[in-house]
C-alpha cells in the first residue's frame, strides 16, 4: 500500500519540484521510502512514498524500472496471486516482490495483462520508447486513482490533495456544481466525479492510455457484466464453493513480510474473515475492536467472544467520546471534499490503535452488498410492490403528519421516479436530502441533476428489486464511500487494509447466486452465515445489526453543536451561497425541536460550508 503519483505533459507544464510537492503532501501513504521519476525531456514523471508489505528490501522500492529498461512502473495495493503469474509466464524475477511480476506481465501481454491480477490495485506505467503513459485501477475500485486533464496536461495522484499542489493546477480549479447536490442527496460523490470540475476518479475495473495529448478510458470489468443467465440454486453445492473462494481469498490477502491482523467488529463479515484466517494461521491472529464507553455504541463485548471462541490474540481499545471528538478535525479535512459518513471516526480509530501492532489488518468490507444485509434490500423490494407504487404518495402524505419516526419513513415512499428510486431509498436510508427537499433548499444556480447513473443496460438475467439495489450499492456506494472511507482512514496512519469479500471471484459468484441463497425465511446473508456457524455457534449472533456508528445526534446538540453555529450561520450560508439561509434555518429550529432524523442532512451542510468556506467561497 502506498502513495503514487506522476504527470504527462509535451508542453512541460510540470517539473520536477511540482512532483516532488505532490509526493510530499502523502507521506503518511508511504513512510518507508520515496522516490521519482523523470524522462529526459521532462514530459514524464512519477513519483512514489511506499510502505513496505511485501519485500522490505530497497530492491523493491519505486519507480520501477523492467528487466529490458524500457517500462518504468509506480504502483499502489497489492496483487495477490503474482505468484502464479510469475510461474503461468515464466518470469525470471530480481526481486521477492509483487511490483516486479506486474511489470514484466505488462511488457509480456500489454493491457491484457490486467486480467490476470488478483488484487487491489493502481499501476501507473510509462514506456520509455513510445512516449505512452497507462493508468490501471482495480475491478472493484479498492484504490484510488484521481486525475487531472486540461489543455493536454496530465496529472494523477492517489489523493486529491496532492493534486492540489502545483500552483498551476490549482489556480485552474472550479467547483463542479452537480457534486454538490449529489453530496447533499447521498453524503459523498460518485465517481467519475470529484467536488472539482478539473479533477476525477478513474473509474473501477478502466485503463488508461495517455498519448501525445489525448487520453483513452477503456473498461476491462464491470459488475452487470459479469450477470450469468442462470444462478447457483443448491445449497450444499453454493455453501462448499463460497467456503472454498472464502478460504482462498483470506490465504491471498495473509501475504505479508510484516505483521497484520483483522478488524473484528463481532458483526457476520467481520468474524467470518477473521474465523478462515485464525482456522489458516499456525499462530493466534491479531484482533483489534472498538468499544465505546456509552453502552448503546459498545459491541467490543461481541467481538470479545468471537476471538475467546477463536482463540485469536485480541485487542480491545474502549474509547472515550473524547477520543473520537479528538479526531473530528482530521476526518472532516482528510478526504479533501465533502464527505458525511460519519463511520469515518471510528475507522479512523481503529486505524490508528491497530497500528500500534500491525503493518496491515483484514476488514469484512462488502458482505452487506454481496449478500443482502442491509434494510435498503428490503425497502427495495416494498417500493416494488404495484399496490405500493399505487398508494405510496397518499401513505407518504400520512406519514409525514405523524410523528418523528414515520415523517423519516415518509420520506422513503416520497421518490420522483422509478428510474431515480435505488438512489432515492439509499439517500432516505441514510437520512440524506430527497431531491424534493433540495428543490426547496438548494439555490437555483445548483439546481442541477443528481449525477448516479442508475441505468444498468440490458442485463442477461432479470433482477429483482433487491437485486438491483444490490448492484447499485456495488457500484457506488461500496466503492464511492466505504471503500473512500477505509482508505483513507487507514492511510491517515500508515495502515494497509485489505478486503477478502472484494476479491473478484467473490463478486461474481455472489452475482449470480440465488437470492433464496442470500435472504431466506427472513434471514438475510443466510449463506454467509451458514458458512460462518461451521467456525462460530450461531447463538453469537442472536442480536440485531448495528452498524459501526457514532452518537451524532446527540454530539451535534452537544459537543459539536459549534460546528452548527460556525459554519451553519446566516453570514457563511449567504457567502457560500449554495444553499437559502432561511431553509437552514428552519431545518435547525425542527431538529432542535426533537426531529433528530435530520441529522444527517445537519452534518452534509456543515461538512459542505466548512468545504466551501475553506476551499472555494469568494
Amino acid at each position: 500500500m502506498c502513495g503514487i503519483a506522476g504527470f504527462f505533459s509535451n508542453n512541460r507544464h510540470f517539473n520536477q519540484a511540482d512532483l516532488q510537492q505532490i509526493i510530499n503532501a502523502m507521506q503518511h501513504r508511504g513512510p518507508d521510502a520515496s522516490g521519482f521519476y523523470l524522462n529526459e525531456a521532462q514530459t514524464c514523471g512519477l513519483g512514489h512514498r511506499r510502505l513496505s508489505i511485501i519485500d522490505l528490501s530497497a530492491a523493491a522500492n519505486q519507480p520501477m524500472f523492467s528487466q529490458s529498461g524500457r517500462y518504468v512502473m509506480v504502483f499502489n495495493g497489492e496483487v495477490y496471486n503474482f505468484q502464479e503469474i510469475q510461474t503461468q509466464l515464466n518470469i525470471q524475477p530480481r526481486t521477492h516482490s509483487d511490483s516486479e511480476i506486474i511489470l514484466e506481465a505488462f511488457e509480456k501481454k500489454g493491457v491484457e495483462f490486467v486480467h490476470l491480477l488478483n488484487g487491489m490495485f493502481a499501476i501507473a506505467i510509462y514506456d520509455i520508447v513510445e512516449h505512452t503513459l497507462y493508468l490501471f485501477r482495480d475491478r472493484l475500485g479498492v484504490k484510488p486513482v484521481y486525475f487531472y486533464h486540461q489543455n493536454g496536461n496530465f496529472a494523477f495522484g492517489s489523493e486529491i490533495k496532492s493534486l492540489l499542489q502545483p500552483a498551476q493546477i490549482k489556480s485552474s480549479l472550479s467547483v463542479f456544481k452537480p457534486a454538490i447536490r449529489t453530496f447533499l442527496y447521498a453524503g459523498y460523490i460518485p465517481e467519475p466525479h470529484t467536488i472539482y470540475a478539473q479533477i476525477n476518479r478513474l473509474p473501477s475495473g478502466s485503463y488508461a492510455v495517455i498519448k501525445d495529448n489525448t487520453m483513452q478510458i477503456k473498461s476491462y470489468w464491470k459488475p452487470e457484466e459479469k450477470i450469468t443467465p442462470q444462478v447457483a440454486s443448491d445449497f450444499n453445492t453454493a455453501k462448499k464453493e463460497l467456503k472454498e473462494l472464502l478460504t482462498t481469498s483470506v490465504k491471498y490477502r495473509m501475504i505479508s513480510d510484516v505483521p497484520f491482523g483483522t478488524f473484528l467488529s463481532g458483526g457476520i463479515d467481520s468474524s467470518a474473515v477473521t474465523a478462515i484466517a485464525q482456522s489458516i494461521s499456525k499462530q493466534p491472529v491479531k484482533t483489534f475492536s472498538i468499544g465505546f464507553k456509552e453502552a448503546k455504541f459498545n459491541e467490543s463485548e461481541y467481538a470479545r467472544k468471537v476471538s475467546e471462541h477463536l482463540g485469536t490474540e485480541h485487542h480491545e481499545f474502549i474509547v472515550t467520546e473524547n477520543d473520537a471528538l479528538e479526531l473530528m478535525d482530521k476526518m472532516m479535512t482528510a478526504y479533501d471534499e465533502p464527505y458525511a459518513d460519519s463511520s469515518g471516526i471510528p475507522t479512523m480509530l481503529v486505524s490508528k490503535l491497530a497500528r500500534k501492532y500491525v503493518t496491515m489488518t483484514l476488514t469484512g468490507d462488502g458482505g452487506d452488498e454481496l449478500f443482502l444485509g442491509y434494510g435498503a434490500y428490503d425497502w427495495a423490494k416494498r417500493l416494488n410492490n404495484p399496490l405500493v407504487q399505487m398508494l405510496r404518495k397518499p401513505i407518504a402524505a400520512a406519514l409525514s403528519q405523524a410523528g418523528s419516526k414515520y415523517k423519516r419513513g415518509a420520506g422513503v415512499f416520497n421518490f420522483k421516479t422509478n428510474e431515480r428510486r435505488k438512489s432515492h431509498i439509499f439517500s432516505q436510508e441514510q437520512y440524506f436530502f430527497s431531491e424534493d427537499e433540495l428543490d426547496e433548499i438548494v439555490r437555483p444556480e445548483y439546481a442541477t441533476e443528481i449525477i448516479f447513473e442508475e441505468n444498468f443496460g440490458k442485463l442477461v438475467r432479470n433482477l429483482s428489486a433487491a437485486e438491483e439495489q444490490a448492484l447499485f450499492d456495488i457500484k457506488y456506494y461500496l466503492k464511492d464511500d466505504l471503500l473512500v472511507k477505509v482508505d483513507i482512514a487507514s492511510m491517515q496512519f500508515s495502515l494497509e487494509a485489505r478486503s477478502p469479500f472484494l476479491d473478484y471471484r467473490i463478486v461474481e459468484f455472489a452475482l449470480n447466486l440465488s437470492e433464496d441463497l442470500k435472504k431466506k425465511d427472513g434471514v438475510s446473508k443466510y449463506l454467509l452465515k451458514e458458512v460462518l456457524y461451521d467456525y462460530v455457534p450461531r447463538q453469537f449472533f442472536d442480536r440485531p445489526k448495528w452498524g459501526f456508528s457514532i452518537p451524532l445526534v446527540k454530539w451535534l446538540k452537544t459537543d459539536l453543536h459549534y460546528l452548527i453555529e460556525k459554519y451553519l450561520n446566516e453570514e457563511i450560508v449567504a457567502k457560500c451561497a449554495v444553499v437559502k439561509p432561511e431553509k437552514v434555518k428552519q431545518l435547525l429550529a425542527r431538529f432542535e425541536k426533537g426531529e433528530d432524523f435530520l441529522y444527517n442532512r445537519i452534518w452534509a451542510l456543515v461538512l459542505l460550508h466548512k468545504w466551501m468556506n475553506d476551499h472555494a467561497a469568494n
